[in-house]
């Protein structure tokens, strides 16, 4: 099984070069992507430094700061040609531990279609987060499965793992949410693709160095994402009664 992750970076050369080394402690087979968003600090520089000792790492440098869905979108589309059998989600800032990787490749190879490593289930936990931004996480992800009926604790989750034919099939160009927003909408595409989603514990860790790049538009964004997803969701249905009576 081949695997692929995509790690999207803006200023990140104080964790990188420690994230690629666990990776590939994690996994020594795993294929890394770097997309990187025209970043200013040095970041591209080191991982292609680290790439030349390591290997299988990759970098694709995108001409500025395009958004963290259009990151994917364009990884997804590079592992997918590569011939990628699983296409892994991770944060470049350590906040996700590479010794669930195992975990989430496993659930993949297992039948799952989009594995999710959770902070929201039973054993999961985030370390480090103020009482605010636990709270928004938390309750923005209950208002998006409640709305949506996506029976997912942890739909806004960045550390996760695609099935290959189920990126193809739920037609991921076409999404545009950022942040969590494209998290969401990408959880919501799988669950009405009538795909298969496993949660896992995992512990998520304040970033390890720089700056969150957490801001109002992107809660904003991923608030009213849910709304237009519920639309869409109703007009559906009710389109569906008016044929099928």
């Amino acid at each position: 099984m081949r695997a692929v992750a995509v790690v999207p970076t803006y200023n990140e050369v104080l964790n990188i070069e420690c994230l690629l080394r666990r990776l590939r402690d994690a996994e020594p087979g795993l294929e890394v992507l770097v997309v990187d968003d025209a970043s200013t600090d040095g970041t591209a520089e080191l991982v292609r430094k680290i790439g030349d000792e390591l290997g299988a790492v990759e970098l694709l440098e995108r001409p500025g700061k395009l958004g963290l869905g259009s990151a994917y979108r364009d990884g997804f589309a590079w592992a997918l040609e590569k011939g990628a059998d699983v296409v892994v989600q991770i944060d470049a800032d350590l906040s996700h531990d590479p010794a669930d990787l195992a975990a989430l490749l496993a659930n993949v190879e297992h039948g799952a279609d989009l594995a999710i490593g959770s902070r929201y289930v039973p054993g999961g936990a985030t370390e480090n987060w103020p009482f605010g931004r636990r709270w928004l996480s938390r309750w923005g992800n209950r208002y998006a499965a409640g709305l949506l009926g996506l029976a997912v604790n942890d739909a806004t989750a960045g550390y996760r793992a695609y099935r290959a034919d189920t990126l193809r099939r739920i037609d991921y160009q076409s999404v545009t949410a950022d942040g969590y927003g494209f998290q969401i909408e990408m959880t919501h595409r799988v669950v009405r693709a009538g795909g298969k989603v496993v949660e896992f514990p995992i512990r998520f860790h304040d970033r390890g160095a720089g700056e969150s790049k957490l801001s109002r538009g992107i809660v904003r964004e991923a608030f009213g994402l849910v709304g237009r997803l519920w639309l869409e969701d109703r007009r559906g249905r009710r389109q569906r009664r008016r044929m099928y009576g």
